[in-house]
């Protein structure tokens, strides 16, 4: 779909939505094509998505057991 400038910014929003569709929007200066309106492709990047799926996760925040930390240390 292809729509003027004066067009395009009393319908924004519906420009928006018809891209975020997969519309291909094109705005045009007169009747030259200037301008494409495409959507921006979303991370689908969440916290906690693989929460339960890794098995038993060390709780790094919790002292390490005295033979362990001695390891560490380089006690013997």
């Amino acid at each position: 779909m292809q729509y003027n400038v004066h067009a395009a910014k009393s319908q924004l929003s519906k420009l928006i939505e018809a891209a975020l569709a997969g519309e291909e929007v094109v705005i045009a200066k007169g009747a030259k094509p200037v301008v494409r309106l495409v959507a921006i492709p979303q991370s689908g990047f969440k916290f906690g998505a693989l929460a339960g799926k890794l098995g038993d996760v060390p709780d790094f925040l919790e002292p390490l057991p005295e033979d362990e930390l001695e390891a560490w240390e380089g006690a013997e």
